[in-house]
C-alpha cells in the first residue's frame, strides 16, 4: 500500500487516543469491516464518540514513528449496523441516563432495531429491567437534545466548534441557536462561557463577514477589554486600546477610532477623561463600580461615631480576658475602629493583625454591638473563624448573592445588619465586589478592610486596597513589627526580608526535623519536576508527617514548561492517584480523587475562581461529576467540566486567600519574565509549617529585585483624592 494513496473507509470508531479541544485534532482508531486489526485514523473530528460509525474519505500516509495511518480530509456519521456497535454508541455517555450496563441490557433487549425504539418508540424501553418512566423520560430528553445538537453541529462542523461548546450553545439558545448564530456570531463570545471571541470570529469569518465589518470591530474591541479584565485591568487607555485592538484584529486604528466612537455614544462602553488629558475607556459595569465605591467611601469618611467613656476600661478588661498586653499601636487601631467609620489594618505575617482584630471584636461585643466578619474565599473564612473564635462567611455568601434572584440582596436598601463589617485577606477583593460590599454597609456601620497589601493584587480587575491606600484619605493601621511568636518563624522572618529586597535565609536539606525553611538547589527544569514529586509523595510526609494532597501545595509562577502547573499537575496526578475511574474532557483527564481547582465565579453553585475541591464521583449516566468543595458537594454536568482544572500545582496568584501546611515551589531562570518580589512573597507567605523552594539562586536573586509589579489600570485612586 503506498504512501498518500487515497481511500474511503466505513468503520467504528474503537478508541480515541488523542483529542485537542481548540482545533479538534484527534486521533483515534477505527475498526473497519473485512481488515484485521485497528487502523490508525488522524485528523480534525468535531463530533465523535467510541462506537459511532463514520464513513470516512482521505488517504494513507507513511509517519516516520507510528508507520502507516489514514489522513482525513472530510467524514459524516453513519448509523451504527452492528449490535456491539449500538451498545458502545449507547454507553459512550452520549445520551444521560445510558451508561454501558444500562446500554447492555437495552441492546439485549431490542438488538439491531435498540435505535428505532429510542426514535420512534420509547416507551418500549420500559421492557428492560431498571428502566421506568422517570429514566425513560430522561433518556428521551437527553436523546431529542442529542439530535438538535448534531444538527448544530453539522452547522458548526466546518466552523471548528466542538460537540461540548455545541451542548452550551444548545442550552443557552435552545432551538434558535443556528438562527441567532447566522444572525450574530459574535453574541457567542458575550453569552457563552468558553467561546471566546476568537472562536466565534472564525466562525463570522467562515461566513462570509468581512474583516472591517463595523460588528467585528465593536466586538473585537469589547473582547480586549472584557480580556484585559480578567488580567486585573479596569480600563484600558483610549491609545492602547486601539493599539491592541489593530493588532489582534488586523485593522487600521482610523476604523477602530470610528467603531470605538459608535460603542461610546450607544453608552455599550463608557470613559473617563483624566487632568493629563488622557482618555480611558471603561467596560461599563467597571466604571460604575468604581464610581459607587468613590461615592459610598465619601459617605463613609464623613460620619464620625460617638466616644464611649466605657472604652478604656473595657480595652482593660478585654486584655485581661485575651491574657496579652496591647500594643501602643494595636491599642491606637482599637480606639480609630470606635471613632471613624472606615478603616485599614495592613501589615505582614506575625505583625499582630489578628490580635487587634480579636480586641475590636471583643470590645464591640461588650458595648453590645452586632458584628460581621468575612472574607473572600471559604478557605480564608474558615481560618478567620478559627483565629477569631467568631463565626465568618464569604463575602458573597454573607452579602446573600442569588443568581435567580438578581444577585446580591444585601444593598443600601437591605444593608447588613451590623455595626461592626471586618473584612479579611481584603487584598483580594475586587473592584466589583467592593462596590458590592460597600452598598451593602449601613451608614452607621464600621468598616474595617484587614489585608496584606504587599501581595499580589486581586485576581479580578483593580487593585482596590492598594488604591484605598495610596490615594491618603482612609485612616491606616501600618504594621511594622514582628512580634514574638512570629519573631521565631524563619517562614515569617524569610517573609519580611524578601519584603524589604533582601535574600532570605537559605537552608539546605541537611536542617534539622522542625526546620521551616528549605532551598534546594537545581538549574535542570526536568530534575526540578523529578525532586518536586520527590518532595510532595515522599519526604515532606515522611519528615512532618503531613498528607501529600491535603496538606500540600506545589505554587508555581508559569502555566507552561516543564516547571509549569499544566505539566507538573499531569507529572503529580500520574503518580499520586491511581484511581481508575476517569473522565476525558478534551485534552485533559480527570480521575476520582484528583485535586480540583475552579477557574472562574460561578455564582449558580456558588464556587468562586480558585476554590480548591477533590473530585469524588464520576456518574457516567447522568454525565456529571461531584467535586467536595471542603464538605459541600458541587455537581458539574460533563459539558461543564472546563470550568475545571487540576490543582495539584497552582499559581500563586490562585493561590491568594488560602494557607497550607507546606508549600513547595519552583523557583527556575526560565520563569524570570514572571518572577517579581510580591509574588514570592505572597508564596512564601502561603504556607504555616514548611516552605521549599526548589531553583536557583540567581532566579530568586531576580524575583527579589524586581519589585515593579505589573502596572494595572483603574481611575480609582483618582477618584478618591478628589475627596475632601
Amino acid at each position: 500500500m503506498n504512501s498518500k494513496t487515497r481511500i474511503t473507509l466505513e468503520g467504528s470508531i474503537e478508541r480515541i487516543s488523542f483529542h485537542n479541544e481548540e482545533d479538534h485534532f484527534t486521533i483515534a482508531k477505527m475498526k473497519v469491516k473485512g481488515q484485521r486489526g485497528l487502523i490508525p485514523v488522524i485528523g480534525y473530528l468535531f463530533a465523535i464518540t467510541p462506537g459511532e460509525v463514520l464513513k470516512i474519505d482521505g488517504y494513507y500516509e507513511q509517519h516516520p514513528k507510528y508507520g502507516l495511518q489514514v489522513r482525513i480530509e472530510s467524514y459524516e456519521s453513519l448509523i451504527p449496523a452492528t449490535v456491539v456497535g449500538i451498545e458502545k454508541y449507547l454507553g459512550s455517555g452520549l445520551v444521560k441516563g445510558i451508561g454501558p450496563e444500562m446500554a447492555k441490557r437495552i441492546v439485549k433487549q431490542f438488538g439491531l432495531t435498540t435505535l428505532g425504539v429510542i426514535e420512534k418508540d420509547i416507551q418500549q424501553l420500559s421492557k428492560v429491567e431498571g428502566v421506568g418512566p422517570k429514566r425513560i423520560a430522561q433518556i428521551k430528553e437527553a436523546w431529542k437534545e442529542q439530535n438538535e445538537i448534531r444538527r448544530i453541529m453539522i452547522f458548526l462542523q466546518g466552523y471548528g466548534v466542538s460537540t461540548g461548546l455545541a451542548t452550551k450553545i444548545f442550552k443557552t439558545y435552545g432551538q434558535q441557536a443556528v438562527n441567532r448564530i447566522q444572525e450574530n456570531p459574535y453574541a457567542l463570545a458575550a453569552d457563552i462561557f468558553g467561546v471566546g471571541f476568537l472562536t466565534a470570529d472564525r466562525i463570522a469569518q467562515k461566513m462570509g463577514m468581512a474583516k472591517e465589518a463595523p460588528q467585528r470591530l465593536q466586538a473585537g474591541l469589547t473582547y480586549i477589554l472584557q480580556q484585559k479584565s480578567e488580567e486585573g485591568q479596569v480600563c484600558l487607555p483610549e491609545e492602547t486600546l486601539i493599539k491592541a485592538a489593530s493588532s489582534q484584529l488586523e485593522v487600521n486604528s482610523i476604523q477602530l477610532g470610528t467603531a470605538l466612537k459608535e460603542l461610546i455614544q450607544k453608552k455599550q462602553l463608557h470613559t473617563q477623561r483624566a487632568e493629563t488629558g488622557e482618555l480611558f475607556i471603561f467596560l461599563p459595569y467597571l466604571d460604575i463600580s468604581e464610581k459607587g465605591i468613590f461615592q459610598r467611601i465619601g459617605t463613609l469618611l464623613k460620619e464620625k461615631t460617638k466616644n464611649d467613656s466605657r472604652t478604656e476600661a473595657i480595652i482593660g478588661r478585654v486584655e485581661k480576658s485575651l491574657r496579652l498586653t496591647l500594643s501602643e499601636q494595636q491599642k491606637e487601631a482599637v480606639h480609630r475602629a470606635l471613632s471613624q467609620k472606615i478603616m485599614i489594618i495592613t501589615g505582614g505575617p506575625g505583625t499582630g493583625k489578628t490580635t487587634i482584630i480579636r480586641s475590636i471584636l471583643e470590645v464591640f461585643q461588650q458595648l453590645g454591638r452586632r458584628c460581621i466578619l468575612m472574607a473572600p474565599t471559604g478557605r480564608a473564612a474558615k481560618r478567620l473563624s478559627e483565629v477569631t473564635h467568631y463565626s465568618a462567611s464569604t463575602i458573597h455568601r454573607g452579602l446573600g448573592y442569588n443568581p435567580k434572584m438578581g444577585g446580591f440582596q444585601k444593598d443600601e436598601e437591605h444593608p447588613l445588619p451590623a455595626d461592626l463589617v471586618v473584612i479579611d485577606e481584603a487584598s483580594m477583593v475586587d473592584t466589583y465586589l467592593m462596590f458590592h460590599l460597600l452598598k451593602a454597609v449601613p451608614d452607621h456601620a464600621v468598616l474595617i478592610l484587614v489585608g496584606d497589601v504587599f501581595q499580589l493584587p486581586s485576581v479580578g480587575p483593580g487593585n482596590v486596597l492598594s488604591d484605598f491606600i495610596q490615594s491618603q484619605k482612609i485612616p491606616v493601621i501600618q504594621l511594622n513589627r514582628i512580634f514574638r511568636q512570629g519573631e521565631g518563624s524563619l517562614i515569617v522572618r524569610n517573609a519580611h526580608r524578601i519584603h524589604q529586597g533582601d535574600m532570605p535565609i537559605l537552608i539546605r536539606e541537611e536542617g534539622n526535623k522542625n526546620q521551616e525553611f528549605y532551598f534546594l538547589e537545581q538549574e535542570e527544569p526536568e530534575k526540578a519536576a523529578r525532586w518536586i514529586l520527590e518532595l510532595v509523595q515522599e519526604r515532606l510526609p515522611k519528615r512532618y508527617g503531613i498528607d501529600p494532597l491535603q496538606d500540600i501545595q506545589v505554587l508555581t509562577p508559569m502555566y507552561k514548561g516543564l516547571v509549569g502547573a499544566e505539566n507538573l499537575n499531569l507529572f503529580l496526578q500520574q503518580q499520586l492517584n491511581k484511581d481508575q475511574r476517569s473522565v476525558q474532557r478534551g485534552p485533559r483527564i480527570f480521575k476520582v480523587g484528583d485535586k480540583v481547582m475552579q477557574i472562574r465565579n460561578n455564582y449558580d453553585k456558588e464556587v468562586f475562581n480558585g476554590d480548591i475541591g477533590r473530585l469524588s464521583k464520576i456518574d457516567r449516566e447522568n454525565q456529571e461529576v461531584w467535586v467536595n468543595f471542603d464538605g459541600r458537594f458541587v455537581v458539574y454536568d460533563f459539558s461543564e467540566m472546563e470550568e475545571l482544572v487540576l490543582a495539584y500545582a497552582i499559581s500563586v496568584h490562585k493561590s491568594q486567600g488560602n494557607e497550607y501546611p507546606a508549600v513547595v515551589m519552583p523557583v527556575m531562570i526560565q520563569h524570570f519574565i514572571l518572577l517579581q518580589r510580591n509574588l514570592i512573597y505572597t508564596a512564601v507567605t502561603r504556607a504555616k509549617r514548611v516552605v521549599v523552594l526548589v531553583g536557583t539562586k540567581k532566579a530568586l536573586a531576580i524575583g527579589i529585585k524586581n519589585n515593579k509589579p505589573q502596572l494595572r489600570y483603574s481611575y480609582l485612586k483618582e477618584r478618591l483624592i478628589r475627596l475632601p
